[in-house]
């Protein structure tokens, strides 16, 4: 009978217990399970499956999008549109409407899938024992206490306790953050709190069997392993608005209150004149739906899809359309480090052959690049290829591209595939190595010898290759090859190459020192009295384009923070290569974050630049931290450990070549090209949309509020109305439509990326937007007031001094227009840089043109053919925004209104 779950709480400290007192708690043993007592756990505790939480219907998701307050605001405004018979109007209304709901019902339908690619991830099927036989069973039969059969190329399928391992080493990327191969020991670790990536004696669901052979026996299954706990994580985090979402939400609110006030308002003007209430109330609800901008979903999901197709070329895809615009106020980037800064491949920095030092450029697995000593270029020497020769021919990777795109990779060990690609820059291929010196005997690596052996034909007989630790390999050699030939290697000179050895190891180098011994040799020769050739030195470099992106990130007053499950001093020395680390900054590891309580992380992530050897749910700490800062967090990954945090994340990017599904699934865009500098793009074109979209709405609410002036002036002057319904109809829908949409593709500012962040919480109506509003919207209905009242008293029917008004409207929107452009420079600069306002502006004037002389226009429209005199009229009154406008930017721009942005 089973002892203790291994869902229980609390659960073992599987790592600390020997392999007997794992059995005798799971009641297993080295022979497996019988059937029947397998069979019994599989009731008991389920499958070895995720479970997902409770999907919401379809239609709930359908529902959901019309609790947004301007879809409302809109579907009232297509029924009073019916009710007035303005059948139009309100088709058009219904359409938008639709289109914003089925886009946003798309979007959420998709966005919770990242559970089932986490059980794509799962292993299909497993060798287990049962009944003393080794057999093959479906991955969600296995239970706890089975004993697990391992072997190269296997995914695991549950979390185990290593009981037998024979070289054995697990990719864990994916879930730790670990960029080098785990090597596994089935020996007891004493501390109980050690990070996973530190457990050495564990191997996890989901991670693969990179090397070597071994036995572990299942410890946990289905939620209660490692990768269930992240995807319970990821079904308590709730998906937040964006800050557009929360900022149009706020717009909607105003807007409902403005067109209520001003309904009460014209229909209280209208009843203390004397007018019919009926046909006053009419008037004034369709004055109020003049107020609510019908197009502004339409605007929104158009300028953000148009910033979509233009990040696919940027090697950018998003998932949710909001969270382009989010990018935009991005304040903080939590980046993961391997494959995200650094490119996931291990290379071959810096070589130590024949007492000189060798750098080697070039990065990945791409065999381009050259050696060089002091700076200067070098061909490689004798000695410093027959260290890489030797390394070769102890080593099993394979290189294999490149392929169509250019790409290289290794099938092997990642330590062995950079020796190898370190060897093909000195121009030496591992298949004509292998040739030259056929392999016929080895003495596999283990971690009680730390090193590797190869036994080889050459021609002055038998050729010992080995590479190893250099403490270990050191002490088993007599000789050293020097640019004279072989010498006697005396203590001094071993102390010296030990200390070069930790030097390069405290630079965050993987070091192996290679040997050789040549002769008439058997195995029991070949590991003693060595020759040393020299050392190497590797790590996974960082991306060339990562360090300019940190730089531009710090311009644009984005903060740059590593968080990553890698060792600290390999973190610390990336940070610093990349200048994400300042002097200042703090290193900080999963077990020192573990000992913070929320109260002093909130004191401490400021001044923390790199987080190290971090668990999933440190990641999600860090950016729940700098949430309650109040700072926008963007968090980059591409490993299953990531998936929680890029969904907590304001903003989640995920790797597109080395992320995995789950991590894909739980971000809201993927880098195509795994390039955290188009992130920068990302974030530039962000704000871009931001901006476009205020523009809208700076534009179409100062044209609105001169409407509503102009109606509400003339009330209460006791002037005859300026305009009719369809006149404000016409305004609204047509005259205001096209410009509006032209400015939601404006090309970006120029200092666009050298603006701070965006405070999310300010808001769309800043002190310096209102103002340009007020001013603009004031001015004309000042303008228009003037010209109806002088176009009355000079005698003009009401009808051709309600075109001539009508006209200056639509004129001084055209204007305006062109300066909303920017809401801090000056109309001047560039006027004609949007060539689809230019294109908009043109065609409005056609049909503004159309509808002052065409008969049948001018009777739907009531209007009257205008003279040239009046033309030159109506012209001058538009013309009269310009300086308006401008004079209020200079004020503006000499702080008088405070930050525009």
């Amino acid at each position: 009978m089973l002892k203790e779950s291994p869902d229980s709480a609390p659960s073992p400290q599987w790592h600390t217990l020997g392999v007997d007192e794992v059995y005798r708690l799971l009641d297993s043993s080295a022979a497996g399970l019988t059937g029947a007592e397998a069979a019994r756990r599989l009731a008991a505790h389920g499958p070895n499956l995720l479970s997902s939480s409770q999907r919401i219907s379809p239609w709930r998701i359908l529902l959901e999008q019309f609790k947004n307050v301007l879809i409302i605001i809109l579907l009232l405004a297509a029924g009073l549109s019916i009710f007035l018979g303005h059948a139009v109007e309100s088709a058009a209304i219904a359409v938008i409407v639709a289109f914003a709901a089925l886009l946003g019902f798309f979007q959420e339908y998709r966005a919770e899938r990242a559970l089932e690619a986490l059980r794509e991830m799962a292993a299909p099927t497993a060798r287990v024992l049962r009944d003393g036989e080794d057999r093959e069973i479906p991955a969600a039969e296995v239970v706890p206490g089975d004993l697990v059969l391992l072997a190269a190329g296997d995914r695991i399928p549950a979390d185990l306790r290593v009981c037998e391992a024979v070289n054995l080493r697990t990719e864990e990327a994916s879930l730790t953050g670990e960029s080098k191969a785990v090597e596994k020991t089935r020996e007891p670790l004493a501390a109980p709190q050690l990070p996973l990536g530190d457990r050495r004696n564990l191997c996890f669901a989901g991670t693969a069997v990179s090397y070597g052979r071994g036995r572990g026996v299942v410890v946990a299954t289905g939620m209660a392993t490692e990768f269930g706990k992240i995807a319970g994580l990821l079904q308590t985090i709730a998906t937040e608005k964006t800050p557009l979402q929360k900022g149009l939400d706020r717009v909607g609110v105003l807007l409902a209150r403005a067109a209520l006030v001003g309904v009460l308002i014209i229909f209280g003007l209208g009843l203390a004149r004397g007018e019919n209430w009926l046909g006053m109330l009419l008037f004034a609800v369709a004055l109020g739906v003049a107020v609510v901008p019908e197009a502004l979903p339409a605007v929104v999901t158009i300028s953000l899809a148009l910033g979509v197709q233009r990040l696919v070329r940027r090697h950018a895809l998003m998932r949710r359309l909001p969270a382009v615009e989010t990018l935009g106020c991005t304040s903080v980037i939590c980046s993961d480090k391997t494959g995200t800064l650094t490119r996931d491949e291990m290379t071959v920095r810096c070589c130590l052959a024949a007492g000189t030092w060798y750098q080697v450029s070039g990065a990945g697995y791409h065999p381009a690049g050259e050696f060089s000593r002091d700076g200067s270029p070098v061909e490689p020497p004798e000695a410093l290829r027959e260290l890489l020769r030797v390394a070769v021919l102890a080593s099993d990777a394979r290189l294999i591209g490149p392929d169509a795109e250019g790409r290289c990779r290794i099938k092997g060990d990642p330590t062995e595939g950079a020796l190898v690609v370190a060897a093909a820059k000195a121009g030496l291929e591992a298949t004509l190595l292998a040739a030259d010196f056929p392999r016929f005997d080895e003495i596999p690596f283990s971690s009680e010898t730390k090193r590797m052996t190869t036994l080889c034909r050459a021609p002055q007989g038998t050729l010992a290759c080995v590479k190893g630790a250099p403490e270990v390999l050191l002490d088993a050699c007599s000789t050293v090859l020097s640019a004279a030939g072989e010498r006697e290697l005396d203590e001094v000179q071993r102390e010296e190459l030990k200390e070069a050895a930790r030097q390069m190891a405290g630079d965050a180098l993987r070091v192996l020192a290679i040997a050789r011994r040549v002769g008439d040799l058997g195995r029991e020769d070949a590991e003693h009295g060595l020759t040393l050739l020299g050392l190497v030195g590797m790590s996974d470099p960082p991306r060339p384009e990562a360090a300019e992106a940190i730089r531009t990130c710090r311009t644009a007053g984005i903060r740059p923070v590593l968080i990553t499950g890698d060792h600290p001093g390999t973190a610390r020395a990336v940070a610093r290569e990349l200048g994400l680390l300042r002097d200042t900054g703090r290193v900080v590891t999963g077990p020192e974050l573990e000992a913070l309580d929320d109260r002093e992380l909130d004191l401490a992530v400021t001044e923390i630049d790199v987080y190290a050897r971090v668990a999933p749910v440190h990641k999600l700490r860090v950016v729940a931290a700098w949430q309650r800062q109040g700072q926008v967090v963007a968090m980059t990954g591409d490993g299953v450990n990531d998936a929680p945090a890029l969904k907590k994340a304001d903003i989640g990017i995920a790797m597109g070549i080395t992320g995995t599904a789950v991590s894909k699934e739980a971000a809201a865009m993927t880098l195509t090209d795994d390039n955290f500098a188009s992130i920068v793009a990302a974030v530039a074109e962000g704000r871009a949309i931001y901006d476009n979209i205020r523009k809208y709405l700076m534009y179409l609410l100062s044209s609105n509020l001169g409407e509503i002036g102009l109606m509400a002036g003339a009330l209460l002057l006791g002037l005859p109305l300026p305009l009719s319904a369809v006149q404000i109809l016409y305004v609204n829908l047509a005259t205001d439509g096209l410009p509006a949409l032209a400015l939601a593709v404006d090309p970006a500012d120029p200092d666009l990326m050298r603006r701070p962040p965006r405070d999310p919480q300010r808001g769309i109506f800043t002190r310096a937007v209102v103002t340009l509003l007020l001013a603009g919207g004031g001015w004309s209905t000042l303008v228009n007031l003037l010209l109806f009242s002088w176009a009355l008293a000079s005698g003009k029917p009401d009808s051709e001094a309600r075109t001539m008004t009508f006209v200056s409207l639509v004129l001084i929107e055209f204007f305006k227009a062109y300066h909303f452009r920017s809401d801090r420079g000056s109309v001047f600069q560039h006027p004609f840089a949007n060539r689809w306002l230019n294109r908009a502006i043109l065609w409005e004037l056609v049909l503004l043109l159309c509808v002052v002389y065409i008969p049948v226009l001018q009777s739907a429209l009531r209007t009257y053919p205008l003279s040239p005199r009046d033309w030159l009229i109506v012209a001058g009154c538009g013309l009269s925004i310009l300086p308006v406008l401008e004079l209020a930017k200079w004020f503006a721009r000499r702080g008088s209104f405070g930050a525009l942005s």
